[in-house]
Parts: structure tokens; sequence; C-alpha cells
């Protein structure tokens, strides 16, 4: 039985849970026994099963900026959730909490403070979201990804750790994604990624644009749940799916240009793989602004090519990907350049100076 012992948290989406599962290999390496709380429903439960971790289920209420009924309910499941898992913490006794934010960590970061064991809150974004906003003020330490960050967070508590890779992301093979796609000839690849949920807006776009865009490239589309188009199955040079998730290394390596949403967790994958990129940040519309500011901080840093979701259309997206094709040897260039940040070594050492100094 292992002595050392972290109870992990944070879901919504998969950008809440892909940076802990970055951390798990090496976790377990060290000996550490690992168990995770979250919701029933979420996204972070059928993720963790799958990676054979114990998983405790709390309640917990989405905390929103808008108007909604939900609002006068869901304060009470987040109140029910602290109580729910002060229990489980008290009666697993871990060592130390480490949260990914979501609406699922408030209560968990909150049981944690009450039973006085050490948090750890990493955050991905420029400015904080609203469930990490409400966690801050319990945690032990905070790490920021963005060296922008540093400003919206106590500073006495933040960290700049960068945001944990995955390693699997690394050893990925062209060959077998080459095979996986059936794609006959070399023509450089586009991946083409709108998140886990995938991106109505940026699929229409790229599908208006194959005629064009086949001439030169061959296409790899992963376009979320229940967005595939049967029209263009037999489209030589162009394949859809849903989502991927083993085979993601693999396709990665085979690509020449990757179209993204600005999610924190994807954009330093890009970073760390060196792979140009173009990115299409959800609108301020559509969320509170953080992608933009990602996006925005990524083309300063001469990483990213921008295109604002208002400004997406057939006609920007080929210019855009003609201009990153003619000048992708700088793109990678700058991309060497950044500070590479062994984020996963920070945040381990981090977990283990706070397990220490309990």
């Amino acid at each position: 039985m292992s002595n050392k012992k972290i109870i992990m948290t944070g879901g919504g989406t998969a950008g809440h849970v892909t940076p802990n599962i970055a951390l798990l290999p090496k976790l377990k390496e060290l000996g550490y026994e690992i168990e995770y709380m979250g919701t029933e429903n979420g996204i972070e439960r059928k993720l963790m099963e799958a990676e054979g971790i114990k998983y405790h289920i709390i309640s917990s209420g989405k905390l929103r900026r808008y108007f909604d009924v939900k609002n006068f309910t869901d304060p009470f499941k987040v109140i029910k959730g602290v109580f729910d898992a002060k229990a489980i913490l008290k009666r697993e006794k871990p060592d130390i909490v480490f949260s990914k934010g979501g609406f699922v960590s408030v209560p968990v970061v909150m049981g944690a403070y009450f039973n006085k064991i050490p948090i750890i809150i990493h955050e991905s974004d420029i400015t904080p979201g609203l469930a990490n906003k409400l966690a801050m003020p319990y945690a032990t330490k905070i790490c920021v990804t963005f060296e922008e960050a540093m400003q919206h967070v106590n500073k006495k508590k933040a960290v700049l750790t960068g945001s944990p890779i995955r390693e699997e992301l690394f050893k990925g093979s062209k060959i077998k994604a080459k095979e996986f796609c059936g794609f006959k000839n070399d023509k450089p690849v586009i991946l083409v990624t709108g998140g886990s949920l995938g991106s109505r807006i940026i699929n229409s776009c790229v599908r208006e644009s194959l005629n064009d865009l086949l001439k030169t490239y061959n296409i790899v589309h992963l376009c979320g749940k229940g967005n595939l188009d049967r029209n263009f199955n037999l489209t030589e040079g162009y394949v859809q799916f849903e989502y991927i998730k083993d085979e993601l290394a693999d396709l990665m390596q085979l690509s020449d240009i990757v179209i993204s949403r600005a999610g924190s967790n994807t954009i330093f994958e890009l970073l760390a793989l060196k792979k140009p990129n173009i990115l299409i940040p959800l609108s301020a519309k559509a969320s509170r602004g953080d992608q933009i500011l990602n996006a925005n901080s990524f083309k300063k840093s001469g990483y990213s090519v921008v295109i604002e979701e208002e400004n997406l259309n057939p006609l920007s997206l080929q210019e855009k990907i003609n201009e990153l094709n003619v000048n992708k040897e700088t793109y990678i260039k700058n991309m060497s350049k950044s500070k590479e940040r062994d984020s996963l070594s920070n945040i381990i050492k981090l977990i283990e100076d706070c397990r220490i100094k309990r």
C-alpha cells in the first residue's frame, strides 16, 4: 500500500481533465495512490475510469455568469457538494488535493480546506475562470500557464509552471497515421480540430473550402460528436472523425499545419510539438473571452496565425493557410525559441514540496 496519496479534481470539459491525465504516469512512478473526485455524469468520470482511477461522486451545480432559473437551485447543489467532499476527504485522508478547475472543483477545494489538506490549483488561461476565482483564496499554491496570468492571481501563491503535456503526444508515428487515414500521396496534411465538442462554424467553413484546399493538401478533420457529414465520405484526401483519442499522437506527427480553437491545453501542445497553426478563438459572445486572450498572446510571440471567428470565411481561411504555409519555417523557429518549461516536472515538484511541508 502506498504511503503517498493525492486526490485530483476538475471537470465539465475535457480541457479541465487533460492536464490531470498528463500528470498520472509520473505520479504513479513516484508511488502515489491516486483518486479522483467529480460529478456523476461529467466527462471527467468517463476519462478517469478509462485510466483505472478510483472515482468519487459528489454533487455540484454549474456556476453561470448569465441568468438561468437553475441559478436559484445550483448554489444548494454546490453546498451539498462541499459536505460530500469534506466527508470523503476526511475518510480518504489524502496528503494533497490537485484541482484543474471547472465548477466541480469548487466543493472539493473547500472540502480540502476545511480538512486542512494542502491544495494546488492549476489555471490554464490568462485570466482565471469563475470556478478557480472562487477556489483560489483556499489554495496553498496556484500554478499558472501564461506569464501574463501572474497579474490576475495572488502573486504570493502563484508559480509559473506552464501546461503539462501528455508524454505520448511526442511518440506518434507518421507512417501509422498515413495508413490510418488512407492517404495515397505525399501532399502536406492539415489537421482541423474544434475542441472536444467540435465547432459548427469551423466545420462548415472547412467543408466549403475543400475543393480548393484538396488541390494542395490532405485534410484530417476532427469535427466533434454528431458533426460528421456523409456527403464527404468518399472525398479523396479528406477524412473526418467525431473524436480521436488513441491515434491523436500519430495524427499530430503527420500534420504540417493545425487549425484549432485556442483552448490553453491544445495551444501549448501545438507549441511543444512545434506545429505551425491557425487559431480561431471562440468569440466573446459565446465565452468569457479567454481564448481570444490566449490566441493574441501566441500571435504576439510569433507562434500562431489568428483568425477571429467574426472574420472566418472560406476566403480568409484559404488566405491564412497559404500565408502560414509560405512562412511556416519562421513560425517553427519562433516556437523553438520559446522558453520551453518542463511543466510536468515543475508541477510534480510543487506537489511533492507541498506534501512534505504539510
